[in-house]
């Protein structure tokens, strides 16, 4: 299906959104959970997943604590209060944006 471009367009929108209900989550349970939610729609590969991780946490917007889980370790995110303000951003923004697509798409006629 053509949803690809726009899923790959919100996906810090998505991924931000996931943490702040979900709270602290490793890269593989996000991709799991997003693939979950979207009934297998949506599918974050590893190498579109880490680097934008990477970027938030510089942005401050993720904290990653690793913890040692059986014999290996694992980074675990969370989002930060900044990271909580950016989701109020983003969502505004997708909202006003889909409204303003449904205006376009579906316009209602006014009579006078």
């Amino acid at each position: 299906m053509g949803t690809n471009n726009l899923y790959k367009g919100n996906l810090t929108t998505i991924v931000l959104k996931l943490l702040e209900e979900k709270g602290r989550m490793y890269g593989y349970q996000i991709t799991q959970e997003v693939k979950a939610i979207s009934v297998g729609e949506l599918v974050i590969t590893e190498g579109a997943l880490y680097p934008m991780l990477h970027k938030l946490e510089a942005q401050g917007l993720l904290t990653v604590e690793t913890e040692m889980v059986g014999n290996r370790m694992r980074k675990y995110y969370s989002i930060t209060h900044d990271g909580k303000k950016e989701v109020v951003t983003r969502m505004e923004e997708l909202e006003a944006f889909i409204r303003q697509m449904q205006n376009l798409l579906n316009p209602r006629i006014e009579l006078a």
